[in-house]
């Protein structure tokens, strides 16, 4: 064998170690089961499913598989504005309090300054954004959106209205207010 024909280190540790690999190989095969009437056989390769009682139980491990729907739907939707989560959030906020400064917006959404500088910097150079004088404080600058901000939060607040509306479709219009009650009375 020749050096070139050697595998490398993780893909000999893969040969190992079956079911090692990349988080997206192991997304691939989800644990996801169709549920079963009560004494239908199981097949020989199909594994026991997992108690996950306790997990279940968890207001965190539910918020966090609620979210992974969630996320996955606004990727798929926000990819043609080319927003993620925090981007549409920081756009949507400049929209309802134009002029709000870098500090303010990092309270409210829980950034650290050095990171949103470079969301800051990301949308200044898609042109969503500019930097004005703030009116009463000499030393800070307000952020505003440009008219091309303006348009893309615009029809990106409605695509998320939407795709919220499609991710919670099993629950009522009241089951839906009172989740949103309860998850801010978490982190309010």
């Amino acid at each position: 064998m020749s050096p070139s024909d050697a595998p490398t280190p993780r893909e000999a540790l893969r040969a190992r170690r079956p079911g090692y690999g990349s988080l997206r190989a192991m997304a691939s095969t989800s644990t996801t089961r169709k549920k079963t009437a009560p004494g239908t056989p199981r097949s020989a390769n199909t594994p026991d499913p997992l108690d996950s009682g306790l997990l279940e139980s968890l207001v965190g491990y539910n918020t966090r598989r609620a979210y992974l729907v969630i996320s996955a739907v606004f990727a798929e939707r926000m990819a043609d504005y080319g927003l993620k989560p925090v981007d549409f959030s920081v756009l949507s906020l400049l929209a309802h309090n134009p002029g709000a400064t870098s500090r303010q917006l990092c309270a409210k959404l829980d950034i650290l300054p050095p990171n949103f500088v470079n969301i800051v910097a990301g949308m200044d150079k898609r042109g969503l954004i500019e930097r004005r004088p703030h009116p009463y404080d000499g030393r800070a600058v307000g952020l505003h959106l440009t008219p091309a901000g303006e348009e893309l939060v615009r029809e990106a607040e409605k695509a998320v209205v939407q795709l919220e509306q499609d991710a919670s479709a099993k629950l009522t219009a009241r089951e839906r207010e009172t989740l949103i009650r309860l998850l801010q009375k978490i982190y309010l």
